[in-house]
């Protein structure tokens, strides 16, 4: 048996935006989302399942407009409740987020004025920046979400100077090449270990009170060096946490972004008998050290780490546990090229023809 700890629900795939970036390439709402109704039901048997926090995200979850119905269905079945918004309704939504008290609300900030407004719409900073007045106005709790590509990811520091004077939290995570996002936008390993040493450097900071920063769940793994990104324990996909599409399907994770994951969905079964089925998230709950692709099965971790993030790594690779994105590998190549270039340089000081 698997306890369902957090659930990642995708209330509709409507957006008033286009993201560049976006992986869900949101937009309009799905055919056929589920009703109301359905929603109730779906909310029951979370619950039954003892899942303690339920994040409503699109699309824009906001733009749904039975979204309060929902919101308090979560909080009245004693579940926690979280949002993922780009922020532009905040300002006519604060007085029933107010009343809902959310765990948590993330906020996406992408870059600076400019690179943000340019990968998501004109105007659109100026919204996060209300949207993050308000909300620490009546204390709700705030995460700010930054996607990481070749586009931003140079801006860290300068995303911070506009956020550090507030208390916040803030996770960055790596945009993986499906939806919108343009696979030349993708970071190269090297360019993800820089944004890793940025992590590690504010998380030093913030024992004098620094913002809290941290990185998503594609962060990892094994590192020699940064402190804080030694001991992952494998993607959670199916094992405690889930996905949810608008229309009722079921992930293990709605970033693997493909219907050949889909588990079931709730109109055809319960979502009790797709979470409990014994051959639902096989890729996980029936992991092996024989699981393990190429980068990763001759790494002593390999069992415990199950080869990273299964988003990564299938976007990347084209396989389950295979993530290339991998602090240990990153850092053993580095490493290992450059005793190289040294030996190589030696070896032409002796006089060696190379």
């Amino acid at each position: 048996m698997y306890r369902l700890d957090c659930a990642i629900w995708e209330t509709t795939l409507a957006c008033n935006m286009n993201c560049k970036h976006c992986g869900s390439s949101a937009g309009d709402a799905r055919k056929d989302e589920l009703s109301l109704e359905e929603c109730y039901r779906l909310c029951e048997e979370l619950a039954v399942e003892g899942c303690d926090l339920v994040t409503l995200m699109g699309g824009e979850p906001f733009v749904r407009p039975d979204w309060k119905q929902i919101s308090w269905c979560i909080k009245d079945l004693g579940m926690d409740l979280g949002y993922v918004t780009n922020g532009l309704l905040v300002p006519t939504i604060i007085n029933d987020l107010t009343l809902l008290e959310p765990l948590v609300v993330g906020i996406s900030l992408d870059g600076i004025k400019e690179t943000h407004d340019s990968i998501r719409k004109k105007g659109s900073y100026d919204a996060v920046i209300r949207a993050l007045d308000l909300l620490e106005e009546v204390d709700i709790q705030i995460t700010i979400i930054t996607t990481l590509s070749k586009t931003n990811f140079k801006e860290l520091h300068k995303i911070k100077d506009i956020i550090s004077e507030r208390k916040i939290n803030w996770q960055l995570q790596i945009g993986l090449p499906f939806g919108n996002f343009d696979p030349e936008l993708t970071l190269n390993r090297e360019e993800f270990y820089a944004s890793a040493m940025f992590i590690t450097a504010e998380g030093l900071n913030n024992k004098f009170n620094e913002i809290p920063v941290v990185g998503a769940h594609c962060y990892g793994y094994h590192s020699h060096l940064l402190p804080n990104n030694k001991n992952w324990k494998g993607c959670t996909a199916g094992i405690n946490t889930i996905g949810i599409t608008s229309d009722g399907s079921i992930l293990g994770c709605l970033s693997m972004g493909n219907d050949k994951f889909i588990e079931g969905n709730v109109r055809d079964r319960s979502f009790s008998d797709i979470w409990n089925d014994p051959n639902s998230f096989a890729y996980n709950r029936q992991f092996s050290r024989e699981s393990l692709g190429e980068n990763c099965i001759n790494c002593f971790f390999g069992e415990s780490c199950k080869g990273g993030c299964n988003s990564s790594s299938i976007h990347h690779t084209k396989a389950f546990h295979n993530s290339p994105f991998c602090f240990k590998q990153i850092e053993e190549s580095l490493f290992e090229a450059k005793r190289y270039r040294k030996e190589t340089k030696w070896l032409k000081q002796k006089g060696v023809k190379i």
